[in-house]
């Protein structure tokens, strides 16, 4: 298929701003995923009468996702939700109570479809904008799961059939990378959640059911469960429930995704995975292990996957990748004198791995890009090397390095 557009990256905070960071270390990056414009205002997920308010609003906005996958009208447009549209799926308000008292009334055999308050947008200023306390203001944005299923299944699909008759559709596909880059960081945060909550519907210490709290954002192991089924309410002691470990949090999990320069600066290091297309290459990537500082998990992936020995690791820039729940560590290092040689022995991860000229790299940046299962961008010649696109952050570790974040100055 033709590449899709590809959408602007985020803007970092305040790029304007001339401090002594940006005067050392250059302009931040913002990758796509991140830079999202909602304020999560954390502090106040526990509050029930702020959730129960932002909710009922007319500005709020509801982005629904069928079996992970989110409410469009095209690959760049995303569709909200109001509240009177979700309404006969959660109910009249699912933030009535407390949570002390959700907690005491736990029934395991209720299902309630997951509801995620995503934050504040403080750009939605002037009357009829929501507010609490005088102090919190801008437009809510939450996210729910209308997967049919259980009590809810009826329902659910009575909204899916009337939202697809109106020309709506679901994405098909993971990825999502044609929305522009804030919308993108919203649909990022809420698909990682959605899909966080669905993996641990158990605890993990005792096996019980759990119960969503914090508007979302966490998890509890309930001490009492009045579900009919059930023999005994009490349930028995669970370590869950003491110290501060009495909930389960959402998780994050660190990847190393890393450009890789030769000793002499003017190579770079790319490898492909078999099921990629054909002349696509990309930066090398693995997951952080425990005990494990960022730069030893750079040297330790390369050496793995390509048999290369890196020396001096420097962090470049960040992002969230929430397929499920991933934040890319991006990095760049440096093959040591003597350590260049390519081994593919150790890891059969790759099924290849080159050194490429500054110049190549250059060219594939302009006219070799496009997402997975899309032709090449205007201009490519068949057989030259293909690259991810720019809201892939090894697109902007590769585009750093021909653009002299080693040496200083441009690759020639």
């Amino acid at each position: 298929m033709p590449p899709l557009p590809q959408p602007d990256l985020p803007e970092p905070a305040h790029p304007e701003v001339d401090s002594m960071l940006s005067r050392k270390f250059g302009k931040e990056i913002a990758n796509y995923f991140s830079g999202s414009p909602l304020n999560r205002v954390g502090f106040l997920r526990p509050d029930h009468t702020f959730l129960s308010q932002a909710l009922k609003h007319p500005s709020a906005s509801f982005l629904v996702f069928n079996k992970l996958e989110p409410l469009i009208k095209s690959p760049s447009e995303p569709v909200y939700l109001k509240y009177a549209d979700i309404k006969p799926i959660i109910g009249e308000d699912p933030f009535h109570k407390t949570e002390e008292d959700l907690i005491k009334e736990y029934n395991s055999e209720i299902y309630n479809p997951q509801l995620i308050f995503l934050g504040l947008d403080e750009r939605q200023k002037g009357e009829g904008v929501f507010g609490y306390k005088d102090r919190y203001k801008g437009q809510p944005y939450f996210a729910l799961d209308i997967t049919p299923q259980k009590s809810a299944k009826e329902v659910a699909e009575t909204l899916i059939k009337d939202v697809t008759s109106k020309g709506l559709d679901f994405s098909k596909g993971r990825m999502n990378l044609n929305l522009p880059a804030q919308e993108a960081a919203i649909y990022a945060e809420a698909r990682h959640l959605l899909d966080w909550n669905a993996r641990n519907p158990f605890c993990a210490s005792c096996g019980n059911p759990t119960l969503s709290t914090n508007a979302g954002f966490k998890r509890t192991c309930p001490p009492r469960d009045i579900a009919p089924s059930v023999s005994t309410p009490d349930r028995p002691p669970c370590a869950t429930r003491t110290g501060i470990s009495n909930l389960s949090f959402p998780r994050t999990d660190p990847t190393v995704i890393m450009a890789v320069v030769s000793s002499d600066g003017q190579r770079i290091l790319l490898g492909r995975q078999k099921r990629w297309p054909a002349y696509w290459y990309s930066t090398l990537a693995g997951f952080l292990e425990p005990a494990e500082s960022v730069e030893e998990a750079v040297r330790r992936e390369v050496w793995e996957e390509s048999g290369i020995y890196l020396g001096r690791v420097v962090i470049h820039s960040t992002q969230p990748w929430p397929y499920p729940a991933n934040l890319m560590i991006g990095a760049i290092g440096q093959a040591v004198p003597g350590g260049e040689e390519i081994n593919l022995g150790h890891d059969a991860e790759l099924e290849d791995a080159k050194w490429f000229s500054a110049e190549e790299v250059r060219e594939a940046l302009r006219v070799g890009t496009s997402g997975l299962g899309e032709e090449a961008g205007e201009g490519y010649k068949e057989g030259g090397l293909r690259l991810p696109p720019k809201t892939a952050i090894a697109n902007q570790l590769m585009t750093a390095v021909v653009n002299g974040f080693v040496s200083g100055t441009p690759m020639i």
